[in-house]
């Protein structure tokens, strides 16, 4: 527990150290003023943008509040975009010793993009909406302040119109083009389905029926003139028979021999013509994969033209709603105005807590040496030590004072 275990031990500690406690405190004080007043103020300005919600409810604007100033923030703290603002402002102009690398990385620590959520409730899946944005920037100069965190916030404003604008362009021109280029898909395939057609009568709608006509209609009429041939070679063969011909006979004959070349000849161009119809229905399956094939390509492109179309349709609304500010887009709220004190306040909690820690190291350090050299200097600690209650206690007496 060491030698001071009561109040009054304490107080006698206190008494008997005083000039100790005294003279580490005023040191430690003294030396914790001179460190803060020795540390440069810090100036704070920043500027409030706020977030404007669309005009138009339900249009699909493609802008998302929280990316866009995140991918702002990171194009605004670049190494050429901060060189330039230091160039532009004059900025750490009296410290010589920095490179130009070294500026850069304090100009960077020393802007701070702080987003204020919405309150309203974002739907799943969906990233957390922002209401504003407050650029802040901490500087030495309050003047230099107040005008880096209003030019911050004039180029977040500049490049975030020109982002949304150019990307809902951009965005129009891809399905513009993408609309071109599968019309011109379709139209390729649909004029190869019209040669396909043209060199493949079966491949024309209705044909399988008309080939079923058609085949009727020429076994009808070769079976009309297999009769009549059979008919003829049956007269000719009585004709042939008769022991004696007449002369009409024999001109009927002749006839018959005339009519059934002409027939014979009938027959077999009827049968030809049997056979190529009857050949063509026979390649008429693989044909019509063919076709099917053509018109699933057609379904498939002109499904993708009108989904196309349909996004377009949206780029061109969404362009319009650009172009007329009632999109989604930033508005400068509150500029930036120079501070008339510094934000630091730095030197005055290190001379606070300077001071409190002297006093703990004087205590401490009067306390040590106590600990150091266990001298019994009360009756309540030669008690505590040998168990002995003393009878007299004797005060420290002052010494005399010489006299000459």
């Amino acid at each position: 527990m060491g030698p001071i275990q009561t109040l009054d031990e304490f107080l006698n500690l206190l008494i008997r150290r005083r000039w100790l406690i005294v003279g580490v405190t005023l040191l430690g004080t003294l030396f914790a003023v001179m460190v803060g007043l020795s540390r440069p103020q810090v100036y704070e300005a920043g500027a409030v943008i706020q977030v404007e919600s669309p005009l138009v409810t339900g249009a699909e604007t493609g802008a998302q509040s929280a990316r866009i100033l995140q991918a702002l923030e990171q194009r605004l703290t670049t190494r050429e975009s901060l060189t330039a603002l230091i160039d532009r402002h004059g900025l750490f102009a009296d410290a010589a010793g920095l490179s130009p690398e070294q500026k850069v990385v304090a100009l960077r620590n020393s802007i701070v993009f702080q987003s204020v959520p919405s309150v309203a409730a974002a739907a799943y899946g969906q990233p957390a909406s922002v209401s504003a944005l407050i650029v802040t920037a901490r500087l030495g100069d309050a003047d230099q302040a107040a005008r880096v965190a209003n030019d911050l916030a004039q180029n977040v404003l500049d490049l975030s119109a020109a982002r949304q604008s150019g990307r809902a362009q951009e965005t129009l021109q891809f399905y513009l083009a993408e609309e071109g280029r599968v019309a011109g898909e379709l139209a390729a395939i649909e004029a190869e389905l019209t040669r396909f057609r043209q060199a493949n009568p079966a491949a024309l709608p209705g044909d399988a029926e008309a080939r079923r006509d058609q085949i009727s209609g020429l076994e009808e009429d070769l079976r009309r003139l297999q009769q009549a041939a059979t008919a003829l070679r049956a007269e000719a063969a009585v004709l042939q028979g008769q022991a004696r011909q007449r002369e009409t006979d024999r001109r009927r004959l002749e006839q018959i021999r005339i009519e059934l070349g002409v027939s014979d000849s009938q027959i077999a161009a009827i049968t030809a013509q049997l056979d190529q119809v009857r050949a063509e229905g026979a390649a008429r399956p693989e044909v019509d994969q063919q076709v099917a094939g053509f018109e699933r390509r057609i379904e498939t492109l002109q499904g993708q033209l009108d989904l196309i179309a349909g996004r377009r349709a949206e780029a061109e609304t969404a362009l319009r709603l650009e172009q007329d500010r009632q999109s989604e887009h930033f508005s400068l709220l509150e500029r930036a105005t120079i501070p008339p004190y510094p934000a630091s306040g730095g030197g005055r909690k290190i001379a606070a807590a300077g001071a409190i820690a002297s006093v703990l190291m004087a205590l401490a350090l009067a306390f040590l040496l106590d600990v150091l050299r266990p001298v019994l200097r009360c009756s309540s600690q030669m008690e505590r030590a040998l168990g002995i209650r003393p009878v007299v206690a004797i005060p420290q007496l002052p010494k005399p004072s010489r006299r000459p």
